[in-house]
């Protein structure tokens, strides 16, 4: 899908033809499309498909009409009926005439200024708009990485009485999605890095604070979740014995139980073979069934009395 953009008066337009000074959005585009965009902009249509490849590495690539920037970008996917964090790659074009992305689906990041909810966007203002894209990317980054914390306390206090895995996997998913959010923080880092001392790209005075703030919220994003994966690695071996230990707990119960309920059983039992009756105790008495009765009751309460003393129960 194409979407063209257009800053005019100080507000995002969207176009339907192609102009000096738009903002092209390609959001998993057809061969047909990428072939149209890569004439227009004499732009190799295999950088165009690059950002398609979920595989693709972050880095910036400089040619003679055009400079391709590849980032990672967080994004959302459903499995199970639930959302869990991934990255996806997303492609920044600059050309002489246009700016374009791409991107397999559409993203919280581009989304935000496509609603024209950043304030001084410009689409003819390209150094900026990439390193607003840049800001807006480490800022989401920050953002996902709370609700992740969020997520793992949740789990956490499921996890004091759990006895099944289901809480730990739901960890494991939270600890893969911070794996992904490191590698891909560091390796936009070095984008970053590189997006400094790139010549092509033409950087201004005024936007120098800009790049400041796009460095430092990634580092930021990079520390943050370094820390959040070590605690979750921690909880999840802390977890796993606390589970294993509850399920000893159950089993130990379980096991106090069989032998209370043993007693009653083992009396009926002699009761029930077919022996003559007569050494039986209580056999003849009138009372006997009401005595062996109250006489099992008894012993089966001062065994679990004495299994409750010593904290069996």
């Amino acid at each position: 899908m194409i979407q063209i953009y257009k800053t005019e008066d100080g507000l995002i337009q969207q176009k339907d033809a192609l102009s000096p000074g738009s903002w092209i959005a390609l959001t998993n585009p057809t061969a047909t499309e990428i072939l149209e965009i890569a004439n227009t902009y004499k732009i190799d249509p295999d950088d165009l498909r690059a950002p398609l490849d979920e595989e693709e590495r972050s880095r910036i690539q400089t040619e003679d009409h055009y400079t391709l920037i590849l980032v990672d970008v967080p994004t959302i996917e459903e499995r199970n009926d639930k959302d869990w964090y991934v990255t996806i790659p997303m492609g920044i074009i600059t050309t002489d005439e246009a700016i374009i992305t791409v991107c397999l689906e559409d993203t919280t990041v581009l989304n935000a200024f496509m609603d024209g909810r950043v304030r001084d966007f410009h689409t003819y203002m390209k150094t900026r708009f990439i390193l607003q894209i840049l800001y807006k990317n480490a800022s989401l980054y920050l953002q996902y990485l709370r609700v992740i914390d969020k997520k793992s306390g949740v789990i956490e206090e499921k996890l004091h009485k759990s006895t099944k895995n289901r809480e730990l996997i739901e960890l494991l998913e939270l600890e893969k999605s911070l794996v992904y959010f490191t590698t891909s923080l560091r390796s936009n880092e070095m984008v970053l890095e590189k997006l400094m001392r790139n010549e092509k790209i033409k950087k201004y005075p005024e936007d120098t604070d800009l790049l400041e703030d796009v460095i430092i919220e990634n580092k930021q994003a990079i520390e943050m979740a370094n820390i959040y994966s070590g605690i979750l690695s921690g909880t999840m071996d802390a977890f796993a014995s606390v589970i294993s230990n509850n399920l000893n707990i159950v089993m130990k119960f379980l096991a106090t139980i069989t032998i209370v309920m043993s007693i009653p059983t083992m009396v009926a039992s002699f009761y029930g073979m077919n022996v003559n009756t007569e050494g039986m105790p209580f056999a003849n008495s009138p009372y006997g069934f009401v005595i062996v009765l109250g006489f099992t009751l008894a012993l089966t309460l001062i065994v679990a009395w004495i299994f409750s003393k010593k904290d069996l129960f």
